[in-house]
């Protein structure tokens, strides 16, 4: 089927239903991983409601104008553009966040990370952490909204991803909690003359480069490649962090990252090579070890 067959034919009137059905068939002829929700998403995002409206409304039928516009996006998603930024929009931690093309698209599993962080806090002060290569800032201003106490430094050299951040934080209206940077991962902080810091977090780039053909193609044709590998083998980022996070950090703070599949032990053993301290490693909800956390001290 082509994308006509998406048009009123016979003065067929489309449902919120039958659209769903014949979007969702159509993406999995794309090798759309899911072909349902995606499909769910676009059209919410046209009607401009939650989800589950089409599923109460499933026999509410669609206006010309609504098709028209489903239509482009469904074009769009079947050329493997991700749905966020076909929506400029991704929820994470139960909020909202703006994305484009400058910044990668936030995955569930760097929820985990941001939880950690959050559990590992002071809970009774206030503290000052940063994050480096903050993107659309998804980690620093979740942090910053579920702990309003607390201070952050988000760090990008990308000005362009900063914007999105900035754009974020206003919109979350935290503006005040965080201060923003651009540079080379700790090479602001050295500019500012802060105290020392109770955390360092970093989701970095971490894809091996001979892993990078692999990927979907969403990804790989898509999102920015400088925050998806390090050109090398998805360790450069963690050496350089643990070269030299600790001068930055209290003698109770961390250093806490997500990690890749396989990578976790690899970087606790350069961790304790280079003298740092206690390391945990947590697992996300399929079992693969996805964060870890290295303290400054045993």
């Amino acid at each position: 089927m082509g994308q006509k067959n998406i048009r009123p034919v016979n003065n067929k009137i489309w449902t919120i239903g039958e659209i769903l059905k014949w979007t969702q068939k159509y993406f999995s002829g794309k090798n759309i991983e899911s072909p349902r929700l995606d499909a769910e998403v676009l059209l919410s995002y046209v009607l401009k409601k939650e989800r589950i409206y089409l599923y109460v409304h499933f026999d509410e039928p669609l206006q010309e104008n609504e098709l028209v516009q489903f239509r482009g996006l469904v074009k769009k998603r079947a050329a493997r553009i991700p749905v966020a930024y076909i929506t400029g929009q991704k929820e994470f931690m139960g909020m909202t966040f703006k994305v484009n093309n400058n910044v990668l698209v936030p995955r569930p599993e760097t929820e985990l990370l941001v939880e950690a962080v959050i559990e590992r806090l002071p809970q009774d002060r206030e503290a000052v952490f940063a994050d480096i290569g903050t993107g659309s800032g998804i980690i620093a201003l979740s942090i910053a909204k579920f702990r309003p106490d607390m201070k952050a430094y988000a760090i990008d050299i990308s000005q362009a991803a900063l914007a999105v951040a900035q754009e974020n934080a206003r919109v979350l209206q935290i503006q005040e909690q965080i201060t923003f940077l651009q540079g080379d991962l700790l090479e602001p902080l050295s500019k500012t003359g802060i105290g020392l810091l109770q955390a360092i977090i970093s989701n970095p780039p971490y894809i091996p480069l001979a892993d990078m053909a692999g990927l979907e193609p969403e990804v790989r044709k898509y999102e920015p490649q400088s925050a998806l590998t390090d050109n090398n083998d998805g360790l450069d980022f963690y050496r350089r962090l643990l070269k030299n996070s600790r001068d930055f950090l209290t003698s109770s703070g961390f250093l806490a990252c997500e990690v890749g599949i396989g990578q976790a032990k690899r970087i606790k053993l350069m961790a304790l090579e280079k003298g740092w301290g206690k390391c945990e490693i947590l697992k996300d909800l399929a079992e693969i070890e996805r964060v870890i956390i290295i303290w400054k001290q045993k």
